[in-house]
Formats: structure tokens, sequence, C-alpha cells
């Protein structure tokens, strides 16, 4: 047996010059599956920590997180969030990330970074910008200044952040988008790939996602993930979804892409976070998750509970002693009640940081709960007792019923 191998960089090394390399800056290991629906039990290691999966992911746009404090995720246990590249590289900028020693010391925060590409931009800001084979060309909502993001500059940016996770730029169009556009950005996507892999310049301390795209398409799902899986990266995202589409498209859209996707590689939907959403995809398949919605809906002075959304500005709640969940331990619950916090929401800025706290307590908790049940194999037990508190009296939407059909789980 020939005792030579092939490394990425395409020379070749001996057994024992392999055996010296350092491990991976990323490395993924299933624990658990569940023995009926796709769900699995995983652990994702990367320099910062080491990640339970499946995981909520909260969104830090700016290098922070509103309202919440990295000591305060550090104390529920959070392992990962995310920054955003686009934002973060018109402001701090580069030079000023680089001087800091990477986004981690810059803000205080030790545990695990992801940083999306900018991409997602070309639909939010989409009036600001204008798309080529190059890149995109925006125009900064900040000073109004003109700058052009490409692949090499996504990665650059990121690079500098020093992201554990690190994503692809990707050509985003709208889900509701129909036509030659939708293959066009597919396509674009892929090259985009190999541009951003091309200069991605710390590969020994940062992985970078690919980023499955195709609209509601299933073969162009189908061509894209066939593509990007070709190359040799240590995760991949399914993008484009959660922008409008139906969500019956939108289940199916996530089955499609779990069942294409590698068994042994983390799989992270892009943009989603809704709690119902978080169960059926967890039972789909998927594996990391991220949102805005538990920090947002916290600013409008709405918290989450298993039985769904309340909004503390009702006057229902203005003589209401209970905290936001009776068997939540996070530092709102056990301090504050509905009726205190229904006199500051939306007037005293604490108040979003103190509803946040719950907020952000009650995703975790879900994952790990659900962790928990598929580790035990009761998942479909815990699907079901979940969707009954969710919607009681057997008002569980089609779409839900139908996904969680798709894997087996019947309500």
């Amino acid at each position: 047996m020939d005792s030579t191998a092939t490394i990425p960089n395409g020379s070749a090394a001996t057994g024992d010059d392999l055996s010296n390399r350092p491990p991976p800056p990323l490395q993924y290991r299933v624990s658990a599956k569940c023995s009926v629906t796709k769900a699995r039990v995983g652990v994702m290691s990367v320099r910062h920590a080491d990640v339970d999966t499946p995981v909520f992911m909260p969104v830090g746009t700016q290098g922070t997180l509103k309202g919440v404090l990295p000591e305060q995720l550090l104390s529920l246990d959070c392992r990962i969030m995310l920054g955003n590249t686009y934002h973060l590289g018109m402001r701090p900028g580069t030079t000023v990330l680089e001087k800091a020693g990477g986004l981690h010391r810059f803000m205080g925060w030790p545990r695990a970074l992801l940083t999306d590409s900018g991409g997602f931009q070309m639909v939010s800001l989409l009036q600001l910008a204008e798309i080529t084979e190059q890149g995109v060309r925006f125009q900064s909502p900040y000073d109004g200044s003109e700058c052009m993001l490409t692949p090499e500059r996504s990665m650059e940016i990121q690079n500098a952040i020093g992201a554990d996770i690190m994503m692809q730029l990707d050509d985003v169009v709208k889900t509701t988008t129909t036509g030659p556009r939708v293959e066009e950005a597919m396509d674009r996507t892929i090259r985009w790939l190999d541009r951003s892999i091309g200069a991605h310049g710390r590969d020994d301390e940062q992985s970078i996602f690919p980023i499955v795209q195709g609209g509601l398409q299933p073969d162009l799902r189908r061509v894209c993930a066939a593509e990007l899986t070709k190359r040799n990266t240590r995760g991949f995202a399914v993008g484009g979804l959660s922008g409008g589409e139906s969500k019956d498209e939108f289940w199916r859209t996530v089955h499609l892409c779990t069942d294409l996707l590698p068994e042994d590689k983390p799989r992270y939907l892009m943009g989603v976070g809704f709690a119902a959403d978080l169960v059926v995809c967890v039972a789909l398949g998927i594996d990391m998750f991220d949102c805005v919605f538990p920090t947002r809906t916290a600013r409008f002075g709405c918290a989450l509970t298993r039985a769904g959304q309340i909004n503390l500005k009702q006057r229902t709640f203005a003589q209401d002693m209970r905290p936001i969940e009776d068997d939540c331990e996070c530092s709102t619950c056990r301090s504050y009640t509905r009726a205190y916090l229904h006199h500051i929401v939306t007037v005293e800025p604490v108040a979003c940081s103190i509803v946040s706290v719950h907020n952000v307590a009650f995703q975790l908790r879900l994952m790990s709960d659900m962790r928990d049940a598929i580790r035990e194999d009761r998942f479909p037990a815990f699907v079901k007792s979940y969707m009954s508190v969710r919607f009681p009296d057997d008002t569980v939407p089609q779409w839900i019923r139908d996904a969680l059909a798709a894997v087996n789980v019947h309500l």
C-alpha cells in the first residue's frame, strides 16, 4: 500500500508528516440518532468551543447581541453566536479588527463565532446594491459611500474577524423569485464558492461553509448540492429560505436538502428561529440555526413560551405576578414578574435586556431538551408533546403535520 497521501493543497506527504499535522479547525461527530426521524445529536469542535448540536445561534450583527452582555450569554451556556460580515466590514472595518486581534478579543467573547458572508444584504438592502459577476456593489447605509463586496473581499473581512466558521459569499435572491434569475444565482454561487476557497487565507484556523441555493426548484437544489459537496469543506448551509415562501415549500426544500448533504458534516439552516420551525427542522435533519427573532421580538415587548409568544404590553399582564415561564430558570424568570415587565417593556431601555435574556434562554433550552430527547430515543414523543402545548385543541398547522409525517411522526 502506498505510504503517501494527497493533502488539501495537492502535495504529497508521508504518513509521518500527516500524523504530525494539527487537527482541522472544525471536527464534527454524530453521537446519537433518532430511530424514527432524521434528527441527530452531534458535537462540533472548533478552536473556541465544543458545540453540541442541534444548536440555535443568537445573532450579534454588529459584534454585540442587542441588550445582552457576553457574560450573560456565558451564564446561559451559549457556545456559539453570529456576527455580520457586511456590517462589521463597514464598521469598525478590517483595520480595527486586525489591530484588536479579531472579533473574539474585540467584543470579549471567548467561545465560538460564525460570520455570514454579507450575501443576505443583496436582498435586505437590494435598493442599495447592484449584483454582477464580480461581486455586489453597495451604497453604504452609514455614510452613502460606494463599495464592492466580492467573494475575495468577503473572505478578507472574515479572516480579519477571525470567526471559527465563515460563510461563502453567495448570490441571494428572494425565495419568491421565478424564472432564469434563480438558476443564474445558483450557478454564480458555485463559482463564487471556488473564488472564496481560493481567497481563504486561514484554513488552518477557520472553516468555510458553502451555501446550497436554487430557490424553490428541487432540480436546482439537487444540482447545487451535488456541486458543492464535491468541494472538501467541513460543513454545509441551506440558504435562500424563510423569505416569504409558503411553509409547505419551506419544509419540502429543507427535507430535500438534508437528504442531499453528507451525514458526517453539520447542516446549517440559515435565518430560521421560530420555535415550531426549529422542532420541525431538527426532525428533518438540520443541526444549526440562527435568527434575530428572539432579541428583536423582545424589543417589542414580546416573550417566548412553550405555549407561544406573549405580548407583555397587553393589559392582561398588568397584575400577573407569575414569571414569564414557571419552569424557566433564567435570571429574568427568577427575578421578575410579568406584571413588572408589563409596566416597563418598550418604555425603559433595560426591559429589552431583561426580556432578551429570557428569549435567548428559551431558545437554548428548547435545543437542549431536543438533544436530550434524541439521545434517549424519545424524540417523536417529545415532538408530539411540544406540538400539543404549542397548538392546543388540535390546531396544529397542516404544513407541520405533513412535514412530520414525512419523517414518520404522525400527529
